[in-house]
């Protein structure tokens, strides 16, 4: 049962009419109620403190929360208008009227972002209170119908397609651009979607990507458009239609990083003897000795390692396999002390989280790796996220004569020929067995 259960009296009809009390966790009730009202505000503070506690926030700002959280509660009170009719643009009218008064008692403008602390505190009272928010009815329709049809996407690319998470993730980002863009141009149901909308949309979109970008989003185009027609939105597939430019086999050198970059990037984030220093010094460390994915980083569990049998289990985000790895003393070292010292104390089962309440587990490593190479002053060419520390570990692989099918299994790979494009990195071997040239002379 939801927390807050109220009715309308029949005598009255408008929305700031008095509501009367259903249940007893009923939050609103009319003015000369005002102790009542007083008791049920308090035990939905307590709730929210003991909520936030849980997760492990600091006594600043759970007293912070709890402070605005009633402040509002009280605004509420004041004029009669119950929790359920609140909605964000509600939240947004009243930090309005709140930073009206601070320039009033105080003369002066507040510092920068000064919103984000009550409208956080607010934010979580609410989310806490009431079943769902925001609430459905804060959207637009034609918000409401993207959401919708996005989930229904979502579920035909898993039941259909069979796509790994992180995959469905990657179409979400660009069918939302995609809803997003027509709804700016007030187009009509998806029903009348045409192939001259869609060149449109990469008229706009291509000039600010890359080849290998533009294709990618045509693909996701093309398995939206296929899902349209599937399910029997549009009457005719115009799939074939979306034309991607041509990207020829290996093309492009992927990026990676030297054993010397790698080296001073290590070496720099170990001087950092902060929970950030230590749980970023592990995450370089797996990325640097295995290899592996950010997203099998994130995933990784503590039940994932094995400390009696020095065994590390990846779950491979693409293939949805599984790797038992050799936990090497250097790798183990630094997630012990990461584990011992610096993670927070929590009942998550993935390694690695946030150093901040709410301690949830970490959604990208792209700017923690950027962060602890610009620190070591790295500056590679190309992308500077983790996957340049993969490239790096398939070329040392490779310049082992490790062969190409032990490479692809270690690194997860589905199929023999994804470990080749690996093979470009590989240039100073390549450049020692060049043949010369007959007839062609070198000047002196």
């Amino acid at each position: 049962m939801p927390l807050i259960s109220l009715a309308k009296s029949p005598d009255q009809s408008d929305f700031a009419a008095h509501y009367f009390v259903v249940t007893r966790s009923a939050l609103f009730i009319p003015s000369r109620g005002d102790s009542l009202m007083s008791q049920h505000s308090s035990e939905l503070v307590a709730r929210l403190r003991t909520s936030l506690a849980q997760q492990r926030y600091s006594a600043m700002v759970i007293h912070n929360y709890c402070v605005n959280a009633e402040s509002f509660l009280r605004h509420l009170a004041r004029d009669h208008i119950p929790l359920q009719a609140v909605t964000p643009q509600f939240v947004m009218d009243y930090l309005r009227e709140a930073m009206a008064e601070f320039r009033k008692r105080h003369g002066r403008e507040p510092a920068p972002y000064w919103q984000s602390i009550p409208r956080a505190g607010i934010h979580a009272m609410l989310k806490l209170a009431l079943p769902q928010w925001p609430p459905e009815s804060a959207f637009s329709t034609a918000e409401i119908a993207c959401r919708r049809l996005w989930a229904e996407f979502a579920e035909w690319q898993r039941t259909e397609r069979n796509l790994a998470p992180k995959s469905i993730l990657d179409f979400k980002s660009e069918l939302h651009c995609f809803l997003r863009w027509r709804m700016a141009r007030g187009a009509g149901d998806i029903s009348a979607l045409t192939i001259a909308e869609i060149d449109a949309y990469f008229s706009e979109r291509a000039p600010k990507l890359r080849r290998r970008s533009i294709k990618d989003t045509a693909q996701r185009l093309r398995a939206f458009v296929r899902f349209l027609h599937a399910t029997g939105r549009i009457p005719r597939d115009i799939s074939t239609q979306i034309i991607s430019p041509t990207m020829y086999a290996y093309e492009s050198i992927p990026s990676a990083l030297s054993r010397e970059e790698i080296e001073a990037a290590l070496t720099t984030t170990r001087k950092d003897r902060s929970a950030l220093g230590l749980r970023d010094y592990a995450i370089l460390m797996l990325l640097a000795t295995y290899g592996v994915r950010a997203g099998e980083i994130m995933q990784l569990r503590l039940d994932d390692i094995d400390w009696r049998a020095e065994t590390l289990r990846i779950r491979h985000t693409k293939t949805r396999g599984q790797t038992m790895l050799p936990l090497t003393a250097p790798v183990g070292e630094a997630l012990l002390e990461y584990l011992d010292q610096a993670r927070p104390k929590t009942d998550r089962r993935e390694v690695f989280l946030r150093a901040r309440a709410p301690y949830q587990p970490l959604r990208t490593l792209h700017s923690e790796v950027r962060r602890r190479l610009e620190a070591a002053g790295v500056k590679p060419e190309g992308k500077t996220g983790p996957h340049a520390f993969r490239h790096a570990h398939a070329v040392s692989m490779l310049r082992a004569a490790v062969p190409r099918k032990v490479i692809g299994d270690l690194l997860g790979h589905r199929c023999y020929d994804a470990t080749t494009p690996y093979l470009k990195l590989a240039t100073e071997d390549l450049r020692a067995i060049a043949l010369d040239i007959p007839g062609l002379e070198v000047p002196a």
